[in-house]
């Protein structure tokens, strides 16, 4: 089975205002068209179709037109899950049309699945149940076994996960139950089947972006690698942007597809892809990213003068990309000199003039930082992202780490690495 896995369009976002929009529509025609040419028998889409639980009428004829090109009139399946952007409620609601065309729209982790009748040359359901589908699918002679797992909140869940509120006690117990929850999904596989699992979770370990909303309270909402299936032959995810593959138990692939658009200058320099996936039942998945070109490029100039950059201007570099600008300059940019900029480039999001004065600040900052000690660093990190001061003993595990860290460094300097270590190992 020919599987393409996506995730976290967010359909309606913009950059600092900026329109995305007819980037995200040349998406949906080049997803579309590397459907047709990989021939793909089924999408795994894994939530964050929108940016916001209340998109534009234009997001949602996006999201209708991108439904239409991808079933490829009921010939292709197609599942499509709720992240943390979407209603639940939004996401699902033109099931019934979808049914017809073989379409799976699944809001809440608890939503049940209805199998469908049979169906020459097209796709259908052979069975269905809570969470999860089997799919049929003309262009292949397997049958798909898809968990299909939106963002599983304790509100989507209907549960409360966790009688503390001690962080390490939170995220266990929502780890757990998640594990709980896949495990019983996955006692529908069969061994005769593809068996997919798709979800919308952050799982620890992951890189983020500054694009991504949290949907961790410090690590509460951190599902570990662990409570994924064995049994899964692909765990297809969806939340965080940057393309990358989590180690699963048994060795079973679990991968984000990452955004198809760069959508925060933190993801400057990032290829953008799409997952394409082959299974057969009872072997393990193979995969591999196939880069998309339809989203601008995100690029930071770091110039040395206005100059400099009104010469960049004039030879068309990055004319097709957002740019975020940081430029030093002698003295206060005033209006004038930012709107005449803006007005010659108007893809110049973001305009940073640095003084001489304040790179003399940065660098104390620096040094002064390197003064301070590894607690006192940790403690303000963590309540500027948490918004609450970390606990004694989750202070005391992060110098826990660092101590195991400067022993390690220690022992690797006194003598010569081991074979296989090194550079590259």
């Amino acid at each position: 089975m020919r599987i393409l896995h996506t995730a976290d369009w967010h359909f309606g976002k913009t950059l600092e205002g900026r329109d995305r929009v007819p980037e995200q529509w040349k998406f949906v025609e080049e997803l579309a068209a590397i459907c047709d040419e990989e021939a793909v028998d089924l999408v795994l889409m894994a939530g964050d179709v929108y940016q916001t639980v209340n998109p534009s009428a234009e997001a949602e004829e996006m999201f209708y037109h991108a439904l239409h090109r991808l079933a490829a009139g009921g010939r292709r399946g197609v599942v499509i899950i709720a992240g943390n952007h979407d209603h639940a409620d939004r996401i699902r609601a033109p099931r019934w049309l979808a049914d017809s065309l073989g379409i799976v729209l699944v809001g809440l982790p608890k939503d049940e699945i209805r199998p469908t009748e049979e169906r020459p040359d097209a796709v259908w359901r052979p069975w269905g149940g809570v969470g999860a589908v089997e799919l049929a699918v003309p262009s292949c002679p397997h049958k798909a076994r898809v968990a299909a797992v939106p963002y599983p909140s304790e509100s989507r869940l209907g549960e409360v996960l966790s009688d503390s509120l001690e962080e390490r006690e939170m995220r266990r117990s929502y780890s757990q139950r998640l594990a709980d929850w896949f495990a019983d999904l996955a006692r529908h596989f069969r061994p005769d089947t593809v068996n997919l699992l798709a979800s919308h979770v952050y799982v620890a370990g992951g890189i983020e972006s500054d694009s991504e909303i949290q949907i961790q309270v410090g690590g509460a909402y951190a599902v570990d690698p662990s409570a994924f299936p064995a049994s899964a032959q692909y765990v297809a995810l969806g939340h965080l942007h940057r393309p990358q593959e989590m180690a699963g138990p048994g060795g079973v692939p679990i991968r984000y597809a990452g955004s198809p658009i760069a959508y925060s200058f933190s993801e400057a320099g990032q290829q953008k892809s799409v997952t394409f996936v082959e299974a057969e039942p009872g072997e393990r998945a193979r995969w591999r990213e196939i880069p998309l070109a339809s989203g601008r490029p995100l690029v930071r100039w770091r110039a040395s003068s206005l100059a400099e950059v009104h010469a960049w201007l004039g030879e068309g570099r990055d004319a097709d990309a957002w740019i975020d600008l940081e430029v030093r300059v002698d003295t206060e940019m005033g209006l004038r000199d930012i709107q005449d900029l803006r007005g010659a480039a108007p893809h110049i999001v973001h305009i940073r003039p640095v003084l001489p004065m304040q790179e003399a600040a940065e660098s104390l900052d620096v040094q002064t930082s390197r003064s301070v000690s590894p607690e006192a660093l940790f403690r303000r990190y963590f309540e500027e992202k948490v918004g609450v001061p970390p606990d004694d003993a989750l202070v005391e595990l992060f110098l826990e780490l660092v101590r195991d860290v400067d022993v390690d460094e220690a022992e690797g300097s006194t003598g010569p690495a081991e074979e296989g270590e090194g550079v590259g190992a």
